[in-house]
């Protein structure tokens, strides 16, 4: 991944950065939303079923892996609004 120095960037730079950073979040939150939605359905699907396998469990890890992943690199950009929050932006 490509690591930026924020603090010897410009304003009109940290202005682009921050206009990405908005769009990442909203895109975090809407796959969050949307994987964790596949993740009750399926627990729904296995509570209501009258077959209780373990191998049901299986698929489901897949989502629980990708939300970990999407917050985990959600909490890389604080150092982005640190700057963005310094200079008043």
């Amino acid at each position: 991944m490509n690591q930026k120095n924020y603090s010897e960037m410009t304003d009109e730079e940290l202005l682009l950065e921050k206009k990405k950073l908005k769009e990442s979040k909203i895109f975090h939150a809407v796959s969050i939303g949307f994987l964790a939605g596949i993740l009750i359905f399926g627990i729904g699907a296995l509570i209501i079923s009258g077959q209780k396998q373990i191998g049901f469990f299986i698929p489901m890890l897949f989502p629980v892996v990708i939300i970990y992943k999407l917050i985990k690199n959600s909490k890389s950009n604080d150092e982005l609004e640190r700057i963005l929050k310094e200079r008043e932006l």
